[in-house]
């Protein structure tokens, strides 16, 4: 498929991208749309199609720098924003109460943890009033787009039931009242429910028309996330459902690993067939941006990728989280470390002094100018700048890795990983990293973590890995020991204001 096809033609662009155009060109409030009646605003299913966008545009935002990911991302061994030497991101210490696992309810009015939360429930909102208005409207298809939206709604609850636990909850969009605080079994059975009952009716097969909107493999992916932190979240062990689910991806025939890892994070990822699940994005044509380029990288390396804008340098990988990946493993190159070179492959040299960044940081409180590798997982196009020329990446949510890897970790809970180790696919993931395939004798608790976190590596999944391998409370580079109560974020303090029926989360 060419870049065309994909960001004019292609499906998306009635699905998403024309909702919207149509959001920056015209006024949606409802003063406007309440005077005209909705049998004569959808004339067709493209019309409605185009309105259901909206929910997904919600997506966006996730993985910018005060947002969903970054928050779960900084909580974790992964990825760390330090003060540097200068004094730049101290950002009145938000990011370190975040790394060092301090948030609590006297701090829940953190700007990333606001942010975070509000972008997750704005999501449940436009699900909630798209399901509202075109629920009594007769269309072509209507039961799939229908379907969409709720198991799209679901993920929006799933995020929010990982990050927060017991979490406000309403369906109806017309509800007038503050919605009441429901516990995480209450929420996890809800979404269960919405997959189940939903995944008959959205696409069997990702086509172009369907690119970046919810199918089936997004849904039973989806579905096996739930199973696999089933025991953590209920209580409850969901193995064997887990390794059910991963078989209904498995038998689409409908994703492959590529050859290449870093085919899904290329610049025009969408002729991947592994990614299942991505966040679209266009420079110009979605609201939202991706600019992973300025919260990584140091203004030095405005010479290897040909910017055009001067990069912010504040997010880097955790030190000892580097030494995860063997020299040999080919997705240590998601990062940038070493000697730099030139866009024209020269080293770069400033001030007599060669270009290196540096995998090491010596002090937290003052992180050296070059100090940390530097995330280069998804490509840089040239000529990148903030907010004029982003990146049109699209951003991957779920892949077929990782339905193959749940899958594997499912059999490894319930003794059986032997069912599975041999499945060529499934080996791919090693071989095109360069490694031996395993074998089950190789599997143990803490080389699966590891190998999660080398394989999705900034991919938003390491804090739910973490806190489902009984970790997260250990300490690690620069954050000490935490309590089992720092599993959950504080519900932001903004939240708590404005709804008496929500109790905060424990210290």
């Amino acid at each position: 498929m060419n870049r065309i096809m994909k960001k004019y033609t292609l499906t998306i662009t009635s699905f998403i991208l024309l909702s919207l155009l149509t959001v920056s060109c015209f006024d949606l409030s409802e003063s406007v749309y309440s005077e005209i009646p909705v049998d004569d605003f959808f004339n067709s299913e493209k019309d409605v199609i185009a309105y259901a966008g909206r929910a997904y545009v919600k997506l966006q935002p996730y993985p910018e720098e005060q947002r969903l990911w970054s928050l779960g991302q900084n909580a974790s061994d992964e990825m760390v924003i330090p003060q540097k030497h200068n004094g730049e991101w101290y950002d009145q210490g938000r990011w370190e109460e975040i790394q060092k696992h301090t948030l609590n309810s006297a701090t829940a009015g953190n700007k990333i943890l606001t942010k975070s939360w509000d972008m997750v429930f704005e999501g449940i909102t436009a699900c909630n009033e798209t399901l509202l208005v075109i629920d009594p409207i007769e269309f072509e298809n209507k039961e799939r787009v229908l379907a969409e939206i709720k198991i799209l709604r679901a993920f929006y609850y799933y995020w929010a039931m990982d990050y927060w636990g017991n979490i406000p909850f309403s369906i109806d969009f017309s509800e007038k009242d503050p919605p009441q605080q429901k516990d995480r079994a209450f929420v996890f059975d809800f979404i269960v429910q919405e997959i189940l009952d939903n995944v008959d009716a959205v696409q069997d097969v990702p086509t172009a028309e369907y690119y970046g909107r919810v199918t089936k493999g997004m849904a039973y992916t989806f579905l096996a996330k739930m199973y696999l932190n089933a025991q953590e979240w209920i209580g409850q062990n969901k193995f064997a459902e887990a390794v059910l689910a991963c078989d209904q991806v498995i038998a689409l025939g409908a994703y492959q690993i590529e050859p290449n890892y870093f085919t899904n994070f290329e610049v025009h990822n969408e002729g991947s067939r592994e990614n299942i699940f991505v966040i679209p994005y266009h420079p110009q044509l979605t609201d939202e941006h991706f600019y992973w380029q300025n919260l990584t990288l140091n203004s030095a390396s405005t010479a290897t990728f040909n910017l055009a804008g001067v990069p912010w340098d504040g997010f880097v990988l955790q030190p000892d989280f580097f030494t995860k990946y063997s020299e040999n493993d080919i997705r240590r190159n998601s990062f940038l470390f070493g000697q730099q070179n030139d866009i024209k492959g020269d080293p770069i040299v400033i001030g007599g002094e060669p270009f290196i960044y540096s995998p090491t940081i010596q002090d937290y409180n003052s992180r050296g100018e070059w100090e940390g590798a530097r995330c280069a997982k998804y490509e840089y196009q040239e000529e990148l700048s903030y907010d004029v020329v982003d990146m049109e990446n699209d951003f991957v949510l779920f892949r077929y890795a990782d339905v193959l890897y749940t899958k594997l970790e499912a059999l490894h809970r319930l003794g059986r990983a032997g069912e599975f180790i041999d499945d060529p696919d499934l080996q791919l993931i090693r071989t095109r990293a360069g490694l031996t395939p395993y074998t089950v004798g190789d599997l143990t608790d803490s080389e699966l973590l590891d190998e999660l976190g080398r394989e999705f590596a900034w991919e938003g999944h390491r804090r739910q890995d973490q806190i489902r391998f009984g970790v997260w409370g250990n300490s690690w580079w620069e954050k000490p020991a935490s309590g089992t109560a720092k599993k959950l974020f504080p519900i932001p303090q903004s939240a708590i204001n404005t709804n008496p029926n929500l109790t905060q989360n424990p210290d």
